[in-house]
C-alpha cells in the first residue's frame, strides 16, 4: 500500500499515553500514586526551591564564580573589510548589510580592518576601528559615522586635546598667585 497523507502514522514506540495518577489500584499507579511513601514529596503542596540537593550543597553553590558582566553594555555586530570588498557595492549602507546577512535589523555595526580593499567604498557605519578607517582612507573611500558625526581626524584629536589641556591649567594659574599668601601658624 503506497504511503501518503491519508495513511501516515507515528513510528511505534514514539507516542505514548499520558501517565493519569490517582485512579486506582487497578491502574497499575494504584494508592500512592508513585509518589512513595511518606516524605516531603509525597504531601500535596510540597514544593521545593530549584536546584534543591536534599540539603547537600547544590550545584550552584559548589562552582567558583569569578568576574563581572555588565549589563548595560553595548554590543556591535562586526564586519572585516574583505566582507564589505565580497559584497561588491561601492556605498555600504546597514540595510546592504542586514540584506546581505551581515548583522541583523537592529543591530550596531562596527567595522574592523582585517582584510584589504581594492575599490573604494563609502561606509556607514555606527563605529569604525582605526584600522578600518585608515584602510578605507587610504583605498580612497569615505567613512561616514550613523549618530555620531565623523569621526575625529589625528590631527583634529591633537587640536581638541591642547585645547582642553589649556582649559585645566587656567585655574591652576589662580591657585598659583593665592600660594604667595601665607596663612598665620597656629601655636
Amino acid at each position: 500500500m503506497p504511503t501518503n497523507l491519508s495513511n501516515l502514522r507515528p513510528p511505534k514506540g514514539a507516542t505514548a499515553n499520558r501517565k493519569r495518577v490517582g485512579r486506582g489500584m487497578g491502574s497499575g499507579m494504584g494508592k500512592t500514586s508513585t509518589r512513595g511513601h511518606k516524605g516531603q514529596r509525597s504531601r500535596s503542596g510540597s514544593r521545593m526551591m530549584r536546584g534543591f540537593e536534599g540539603g547537600q550543597m547544590p550545584l550552584h553553590r559548589r562552582l567558583p564564580k569569578r568576574g563581572f558582566t555588565n549589563i548595560f553594555r553595548t554590543e556591535y555586530q562586526v564586519i572585516n573589510l574583505d566582507r564589505l570588498e565580497s559584497l561588491g557595492e561601492k556605498n555600504i549602507t546597514p540595510e546592504l548589510l542586514v540584506k546581505n546577512g551581515l548583522a541583523g535589523k537592529n543591530d550596531l555595526i562596527k567595522i574592523l580592518g582585517d582584510g584589504e580593499l581594492k575599490s573604494a567604498l563609502t561606509v556607514q557605519a555606527h563605529k569604525f576601528s582605526k584600522s578600518a578607517q585608515e584602510k578605507i582612507a587610504k583605498a580612497g573611500g569615505k567613512v561616514e559615522l550613523i549618530g555620531g558625526g565623523a569621526p575625529a581626524e589625528p590631527a583634529q584629536a591633537t587640536a581638541k586635546i591642547q585645547a582642553t589641556a589649556k582649559i585645566k591649567e587656567a585655574p591652576k594659574g589662580k591657585a598659583s598667585a593665592n600660594k604667595g599668601q601665607q596663612k598665620p601658624e597656629k601655636k
